[in-house]
């Protein structure tokens, strides 16, 4: 297994079957100034519905559930955003969100992949969407529903829409977007599992469970074709030829470039 980044500037467009993928801000981590300074802020991903387009945003509420699997599954009819940034980038979020003909009052559900402020900075603009932070999953107005995500059990938003629990960098209750079924395959945004393509070298330092993150990285390599970490440009997963294909594994498609728009094929 190696890993290649995917060209292009955000926004990155994947289509998909049934859900499409954007990334809307690429995270980044630089030191800053002197001593162990960081100037930092997470990747922010959209994940738009093939039925969903701005026409059909604006609808009647959704009937109260008070069941996690069904409010889940009609939180992921909509928009969903995967990360929020932090509050400092507010603005570049709304003008990225804009760009793909999305306001904050579309998106049906944020996902938060773990609980820190370069992540899930902007949480206040979007009070009309379901929210799955960490391992809390609420309706609009606080209205917690219990569910059973596990590394064991994923939460299945739709049809190659899943949630996983992939703990490790924040503790145990860090959670992945996996997308099955893209242009490129199987998409993983997976927060800080992996900060950025090549981060070997750096993560331990960062994770407040190094083994558990340790065996969650092997799990989003085993899978994924595409992955969008928390503080560098998305990359590509790339096995040897004679490597068993993964279970569930999309279809992996090296002559396709990304780029702003939608991807082109390489002749």
């Amino acid at each position: 297994v190696r890993t290649e980044p995917l060209r292009g500037e955000p926004p990155l467009r994947v289509p998909g079957d049934a859900f499409s993928v954007v990334v809307l801000l690429q995270g980044y981590a630089e030191p800053e100034g002197v001593g162990d300074a960081v100037r930092a802020d997470g990747s922010v991903t959209l994940v738009l519905p093939q039925a969903w387009g701005p026409a059909s945003g604006h609808r009647e509420p959704p009937p109260e559930v008070y069941e996690a699997k069904t409010a889940l599954e009609e939180a992921a009819r909509g928009p969903i955003l995967v990360d929020t940034a932090g509050p400092w980038a507010r603005e570049a979020l709304l003008g990225a969100l804009a760009g793909q003909g999305v306001a904050p009052g579309d998106v049906t559900l944020v996902v938060g992949t773990h609980g820190h402020s370069d992540h899930i900075g902007n949480l206040g603009l979007f009070p009309a969407a379901a929210l799955l932070v960490s391992h809390d999953f609420c309706l609009p107005g606080g209205h917690y529903l219990p569910h059973g995500l596990a590394e064991e059990q994923p939460l299945r938003l739709g049809p190659g829409l899943e949630v996983w629990a992939t703990p490790g960098h924040g503790g145990q209750r860090d959670v992945s977007v996996v997308v099955a079924g893209t242009a490129l395959g199987t998409v993983m945004v997976v927060g800080d599992v992996f900060e950025r393509d090549g981060d070997e070298d750096s993560w331990r330092a960062l994770s407040e469970d190094p083994v558990s993150q340790e065996h969650s990285r092997k799990r989003v390599l085993a899978t994924a074709d595409v992955v969008v970490p928390g503080h560098g440009a998305p990359f590509r997963v790339i096995r040897e030829a004679s490597a068993p294909e993964t279970e569930g594994l999309g279809n992996s498609r090296p002559d396709l470039v990304i780029g702003d728009k939608e991807p082109t094929v390489r002749r």
